[in-house]
């Protein structure tokens, strides 16, 4: 069976940018978030080079901030800080790594990585490919299942549904349940005042879904959770349109566009490196076969 391995590129920029100190070249261009990508690739070449003889990987990015979600609801992720002008200088150089990598991108506009991940995770299963996500992205553990796995390059370990019963209470095909009534402070998604992720799960595990929650409140012996359910229905309805990644993006899927090269280009990459004035990734570099 064929393995593509998608990265969460988007999401992990910001993790590397936050996790690792602050590094600038000799002209005082800040590259900690492109550091920490690069390492991360190196390490997941290794892996792949170690595990796969028939792969494929890509890159999901994401081409702004705006998207298909600002339409439902304009306030989604209002919350957010602007991106760190350090960090937006990044954007441009991780985009030359990738490439560097012989990574193809992937991106659609109007659509988040996220999105992109969940749609090429839908295609996957009618070609008989096993999908690895790459990321520490919890939203993603929603498209787990014995076909889409997921790997966390921050941990380097492979999340499992214990990992996301532990996070959410409930197996994966039921975390947008949950994150309908908890919401999603980071997004700014507020779904039921009140009601955090440990009452959504137990909630959602003893009625299946927010749909048969919300018709039967009346049956709900806590009169606070039924005040509050009937008086913000709305509001979880609402959130759960925006957790639900989209798996029906009309975008390209080429097998052979995809191919993982398990000879690694020595030469580009040692310029790039060069560039950025990664001494220590050239060594690592170097030492490879």
């Amino acid at each position: 069976m064929k393995t593509l391995y998608l990265i969460d590129v988007s999401g992990f920029i910001y993790r590397a940018y936050y996790a690792l100190p602050a590094v600038t070249r000799t002209d005082g261009a800040p590259i900690g978030a492109v550091l920490g990508f690069c390492s991360m690739m190196l390490k997941l070449r290794e892996r792949i080079c170690q595990h796969s003889n028939n792969a494929l990987w890509a890159g999901a990015f994401d081409v702004s901030r705006k998207n298909f979600r600002h339409e439902i609801d304009p306030s989604y992720k209002s919350n957010r800080k602007e991106v760190p002008e350090d960090l937006q200088h990044q954007f441009s150089i991780i985009r030359q790594a990738t490439t560097a990598f012989n990574c193809p991108i992937i991106e659609k506009a109007g659509f988040e990585a996220d999105d992109i991940i969940a749609t090429y995770s839908k295609i996957t299963k009618t070609k008989g490919i096993r999908i690895v996500i790459i990321s520490s992205d919890k939203d993603l553990m929603q498209l787990y299942d014995e076909n889409t796995l997921i790997f966390n390059p921050v941990k380097e370990k492979w999340v499992t549904e214990n990992d996301i019963l532990d996070k959410f209470g409930v197996h994966a095909e039921k975390v947008i349940e949950v994150q309908a009534l908890a919401g999603d402070p980071s997004d700014g998604i507020i779904g039921i005042p009140g009601i955090g992720v440990k009452i959504a799960a137990e909630l959602i595990n003893k009625f299946g879904s927010l749909d048969l929650l919300l018709n039967n409140i009346h049956v709900i012996p806590q009169k606070k959770r039924r005040e509050l359910l009937t008086k913000y229905a709305n509001l979880a309805i609402l959130a759960k349109k925006l957790v639900t990644l989209r798996s029906d993006i009309e975008i390209d899927f080429n097998e052979e566009k995809l191919e993982f090269p398990m000879k690694i280009d020595k030469e580009t990459l040692s310029d790039f490196f060069e560039a950025q004035e990664f001494k220590n990734l050239l060594k690592r570099l170097n030492n490879l076969t």
